[in-house]
């Protein structure tokens, strides 16, 4: 019997090659899993009948939406995830949870090998195989584009030699990677990073320098997690869904980056992230309202940290176990509303309330009715002032 091959399937290049590629290089039989994660724009069940078009033996589409939004986006959202201070992490987020269905499909279809369309250059390799040695080691792992030397040039000259009915070419070489979090792109002209982005790179939003009427949304927490938009209770799914119209439509979350990859280089990626953006910016100011001094500045140590490690493949790990933990506790009062304003490209916070709200109006207040005792701050500067005033005092004697 043919040993089979579970596939992480796209349907973009370099999946829809490894197919035939696989079948060929190896005796085996492919078994195509695609995983929905709300990247919209795109027909899974064409999805699913490309990878029976280009050979494979089975072809399953697993609708993971919701799962990805409540499972992967929702932790991210509530640990603030921004890779460099910028990047939401969208394809980071990704892997784990296809690595977690790729396990799935090979315990079903008796696979024993499991493969990705990542090159050597890549941090989703990374991503996918550590995922997969945590859930499944006894699986072995084959990437065709990294072990046998494809490079792009290679691969569109195989689809088109062939006939694989595949989307990209010379005239689109793009590399794309979108879901429900956001939309990445690399490749082409942007690989020299003095070119800038072009109109036609983005898909998810709109050209933020357009005239247009803004849109004021207001977004509820309950523990870290939205859960409502203008009072309509939403799932985690619905919720981001919608963000991404709404502030996509204004041209939020574009970001151009030149990132420092996993493997040891810099690449240059343009994302698009509306949703992930709008959500991030609303939940660090519900953050600002409602989490004690101390523990915010602790917490956002833990979210860089957290951030490091989804982006370098480490989602099932004991250190992001416990700084999950962490973060859980963390958002215990992260309770409340925030009102934006979506324009021009930026989502900004017009307004914020909550129950769990740790600002004291009449402790902030300069008018009357202030209840803060001024009485009491020249001791305590004099005291916070001692250490300063000492050491500057010895500094002076060895001057």
């Amino acid at each position: 019997m043919p040993e089979r091959v579970v596939l992480a399937f796209s349907g973009g290049l370099d999946t829809s090659v490894a197919i035939p590629f696989l079948a060929e290089q190896m005796d085996a039989e492919v078994i195509a899993v695609a995983v929905d994660l709300g990247q919209g724009g795109e027909d899974m069940e064409a999805i699913r009948a490309r990878a029976l078009d280009c050979g494979a033996v089975e072809s399953v589409v697993v609708d993971a939406k919701e799962e990805f939004a409540a499972d992967f986006c929702v932790p991210a959202l509530r640990a603030n995830a921004l890779y460099m201070d910028r990047y939401p992490l969208l394809s980071s987020l990704s892997r784990p949870l296809i690595a977690r269905h790729l396990v799935s499909a090979a315990k079903r279809f008796g696979g024993t090998v499991v493969s990705h369309g990542c090159t050597g250059k890549g941090n989703d390799q990374v991503r996918f195989e550590a995922g997969l040695a945590a859930l499944a080691p006894d699986l072995r792992v084959v990437a065709p584009a990294r072990d046998f030397a494809w490079t792009r040039d290679k691969a569109i000259d195989f689809a088109e030699r062939t006939g694989l009915p595949i989307e990209t070419s010379r005239k689109n070489p793009f590399s794309i990677d979108q879901n429900l979090w956001g939309r990445a792109v690399e490749t082409g002209f942007l690989e020299d990073i003095w070119n800038g982005p072009t109109e036609d790179v983005y898909a998810y939003t709109a050209d933020p320098a357009t005239p247009r009427d803004p849109d004021e949304v207001v977004i509820t927490f309950e523990h870290g997690v939205p859960v409502a938009i203008d009072g309509r209770s939403l799932t985690p799914y619905q919720v981001i869904d919608e963000l991404n119209r709404r502030a996509g439509a204004q041209g939020v979350g574009r970001i151009d980056l030149v990132e420092d990859r996993l493997v040891g280089i810099k690449s240059r990626e343009v994302y698009e992230a509306p949703g992930a953006i709008t959500l991030i910016t609303a939940h660090m100011e519900l953050e600002n309202v409602t989490v004690e001094r101390d523990l915010a500045r602790f917490k956002r140590g833990v979210d860089q940290r957290w951030s490091e490690l989804v982006y370098d493949g480490l989602w099932f790990s004991p250190l992001k176990d416990a700084l999950d933990a962490f973060v859980d506790h963390a958002q215990r009062h992260v309770s409340g509303d925030v009102r934006m304003t979506l324009h021009g490209g930026r989502a900004v916070v017009t307004g914020r309330r909550s129950e769990e709200s740790l600002y004291d109006f009449s402790l902030a207040t300069y008018d009357t009715g202030d209840t803060f005792d001024q009485s009491l701050a020249r001791g305590f500067v004099q005291l916070f002032s001692l250490p300063a005033k000492i050491a500057a005092a010895r500094d002076a004697r060895h001057g």
